[in-house]
Formats: structure tokens, sequence, C-alpha cells
């Protein structure tokens, strides 16, 4: 299957990890691929409401510096080849290729939920993180403004949050980030994973333009919100001679600090990957692959506590020690940006004994 023009999976293939019913295509959906001039239409942005019962996700990973999260959306029209969150579609007898960043989820329901839960007497006050699964201001959200919504009430509440995006779009809601960023309430994370649009535009092929991303940066941090960058994933032989001049670029935009993460590919995400490979970089597609074991272990992915974030082997050590100097080079400190937990505060009248 080749490339989609704006999409970034080259496949749509059903998950077996769940043992589902393979589905049967009926002659409505068949109707819905005839092809227009020896070519199927282009695929359309779908999104289905969702109705979850809570909105608050739990984890005990020493991983990641958080123990709780909102998603506002389930699937990604960043399309970024690499996501991790991938495979979560598979949960719902979708394709982790293309259905993940084409048949999107949105909980309208969220900061109801969100407000619900932060009024429990059995709410444990800490960072919740935004951003974590799929991107909270992916382009769904200029129309749905879950993750804004989901804002308010948090700073409501003065809750602390971490954001972690790769766009610009964040920038729309800079007056409630820095009514937060005052009390310490918030710490954004923007990912800037190439400098290069015609690299970026296959990789991550509906976010802004890394330059976008950059000028962000340089606005929130002007502004007062704490901004960390970071170049995750680093790919090898695809991305990794960037390095340096990304943490030079996210230095002089006013990041307080950066980081980066080797490339993960985990269940359905390293035959996508795989794939996405062949169709862009066919030259250097085995190559590619045979470092990225090297640095997994001999396997696709590592999906081991601890190592699974850093990697080993010798290329990890390289990437690692050319990111730590130009890290060093740039002045970053290693300053860690911390936020308050003890202005939380729940409404007066709120029915906390109902929950």
């Amino acid at each position: 299957m080749a490339a989609e023009k704006g999409r970034g999976a080259t496949l749509n293939g059903e998950s077996r990890r769940f043992d589902l019913p393979e589905r049967i295509a009926d002659g409505d959906w068949l109707d819905a691929l005839a092809e227009v001039d020896g070519a199927p239409p282009r695929r359309r942005t779908e999104v289905t409401v969702e109705r979850p019962r809570t909105i608050i996700s739990r984890n005990n990973s020493p991983d990641i510096a958080f123990n709780q999260s909102i998603n506002a959306y389930r699937g990604c029209e960043h399309g970024c080849i690499y996501c991790f969150a991938r495979p979560t579609h598979a949960y719902h007898d979708l394709s982790p290729g293309l259905d993940f960043e084409t048949r999107l989820f949105a909980k309208p329901d969220a900061a109801e939920l969100l407000r619900k839960e932060l009024c429990s007497k059995a709410h444990k006050v800490s960072p919740i993180a935004m951003g974590t699964n799929t991107d909270p201001y992916q382009p769904i959200e200029r129309d749905w403004k879950i993750t804004r919504q989901c804002l308010e009430i948090l700073w409501e509440y003065r809750h602390p949050v971490y954001i972690t995006t790769k766009s610009d779009r964040i920038v729309r809601d800079i007056d409630l980030l820095v009514s937060m960023a005052r009390e310490r309430l918030v710490a954004v994370m923007i990912s800037v994973t190439s400098l290069d649009p015609a690299t970026a535009r296959t990789l991550e092929p509906r976010a802004p333009h890394p330059l976008r991303r950059v000028e962000a940066i340089r606005l929130l941090s002007q502004a007062g919100v704490p901004v960390v960058a970071s170049i995750s994933p680093v790919i090898p032989a695809i991305t990794d001679h960037e390095i340096e001049s990304i943490v030079a670029r996210v230095s002089s935009a006013g990041a307080q600090d950066v980081s980066y993460i080797p490339v993960r590919l985990p269940h359905e995400v390293a035959p996508l990957f795989r794939a996405w490979l062949e169709e862009h970089y066919p030259d250097r597609a085995a190559k590619v692959m045979a470092i990225i074991r090297d640095i997994r272990g001999g396997r696709d992915n590592d999906p081991n506590f601890g190592s699974r974030m850093r990697g080993q082997g010798v290329w990890a050590d390289l990437i690692r020690a050319r990111f730590q100097k130009a890290r060093k080079r740039a002045g970053f400190t290693g300053e860690r940006v911390t936020l308050r937990t003890d202005l939380f505060r729940r409404p007066e009248g709120a029915q906390m004994s109902l929950f």
C-alpha cells in the first residue's frame, strides 16, 4: 500500500493481538472505497463521541514523573509514524495504522468528569499529565476545546498539570497558562523531533511545522511559562544527526531544559514503522532497523522499565554522549521544573461526600 498524502501510516491492517474477529466488508464500505481516476478517495477524519465514566488514569511506572493523567482524545490526527499510542486503537477493533489517525474519539464530558473526581475525598493531589497518550492540541482541539475546558477546571481548583504537545496550538491558551505559571501550577513540554520540513512532513504529517513549535517555545517562555523541549524520539540514521542543532535552537528560543528518548516500537508500531521506512527511506531501511535492534537488545522494542527510555549498547551510549555534550554546550543546567501541590482547593459547597 502506497502512502496516502497527508497521512503517516502506509498500512491499515487489523491487530491480531487480542484475537478479535476479522471484519467483513459490506457493500456500503466497498462503495466508499470506489476508485476515482484510478485511486481511492482521500481518507477523511471521523470523530466519535466517547462517554467514559472517569477521566483520570493512574499508573505506577518508575520511568515517568507523574502517576495521574488525562487524555481528552483517543487516536491522533498528527499521524506520527513512531507514536507508541497507536496500539491502543486495537482495543476498539480498529487498526493502529490509518484508523488511529483518521478515526478519532473525543470525550466532551471530560471537564465535568474531572470536576467530580477532583471533588472526591479519595483524590490525592499530585501533578496531572495531559498529552501522555495522544496530543491534547491535535487539530480537532480547535473545535472541541476539551483540553481548554479541562485546564479551566484545573486552574479553578489550583491543581498542578504537566502538558506535552507537538503543536503550537497550545499558544491559544496562553492566558490560562500564564495565570497558572505565576502560581507554579503548570509546565509544558514541546516535542521537536526534526528541524527539516521534508523529514517532518512524512514523519509527523499533520503536526505543525517544526519552526512553529520552536516559536511556541519562545512565546511561552517569554510569557513566563516554563517549557522543556523534547527530542522524542531520536531515530538513528534519520534524525539523530540533528541532535546538536535542535538543542541549540530550543535553547535560543528560551527552553528551560531539553530531553530525549530513543525511538520505541511497541506491538503494532514496529511493522508500521518498517513499512514507512520502505516507503520513504528504502536506501537505509535495513541500517535503521539494525541500529534500533542494537539499541533495544536485539529486538524491535524493549518494554522493560528503565532501559526502555534509555536504550542500551554502543549506539545508545553514542547518542547519549552527543546529547549530553550538546546540552552542556547550550548552557542547560538540569534544573527541574517542580510544581506546587499545596494550593489545591475545592470550591465551597462541593458535595464531596457524594463521590
